[in-house]
């Protein structure tokens, strides 16, 4: 158990920040050492939003019935870790040359390409993110991203999503976009400046898109 919090995690607090720490290290040699002191702060509030997030997943490697489970050798989890510790750290002030090193570990690792200044909802969940592009849109609870998906702006603007959204393997959504409330893109579909109603599942291309009603709540979430 980590502190107060309900995780149990394979690591506690100081180890999470000097594993972290040394990837960062090992990685970027640059002569920029960054010490698992510097990272303290931004796991300490990390992991309270990692408890928040993986209680809401409804997976025994998530959540046991008791409490948050964390394993930094489960390569989704460490993945969802690596971008909410450089979140935090950002949102800390804390130097960008550390977050765009967390960032830039988490690519290296995972093939996930989450920037550390890109707003993620509280509750998200990724499924073998290799490839996986998450832009600067504006999401909502209860996201789900799998492998090759990409979010990803338009003529610079980017796209918005409701509640319960999941974007299937290698569907992207771009540009002026608003997807509503349980919606599904499914896989290798494309979807670009379109707005779909609540409870959409949508497969195709602009050009060839099929829409139809979705009443099937995602299976994995808590709620």
């Amino acid at each position: 158990m980590t502190g107060a919090l309900r995780v149990r995690s394979s690591l506690d607090a100081r180890g999470l920040a000097a594993y972290a720490a040394a990837q960062v290290n090992g990685l970027f040699p640059d002569g920029e050492t960054v010490s698992a002191d510097a990272l303290m702060d931004a796991v300490g509030g990390a992991l309270p939003r990692l408890e928040h997030c993986f209680v809401h997943i409804d997976n025994k490697y998530f959540f046991d019935g008791e409490a948050a489970v964390f394993n930094h050798l489960h390569g989704d989890q460490y993945a969802m870790w690596l971008y909410l510790l450089a979140n935090e750290l950002h949102r800390r002030g804390g130097p960008e040359a550390v977050c765009s090193k967390l960032f830039l570990l988490n690519k290296s690792l995972h093939g996930l390409d989450a920037f550390h200044e890109v707003e993620l909802p509280s509750i998200f969940l990724l499924v073998h993110p290799l490839g996986t592009v998450l832009g600067r849109g504006t999401y909502s609870d209860y996201f789900v991203a799998y492998q090759r998906c990409g979010v990803g702006s338009n003529r610079d603007v980017y796209p918005t999503f409701g509640r319960h959204v999941t974007l299937r393997p290698g569907s992207a959504v771009l540009g002026a976009s608003v997807i509503g409330d349980h919606c599904q893109i499914a896989t290798e579909s494309l979807v670009l400046d379109r707005d779909l109603p609540d409870h959409t599942l949508y497969i195709g291309n602009p050009k060839t898109a099929t829409l139809r009603r979705q009443d099937t709540v995602f299976p994995l979430w808590r709620v």
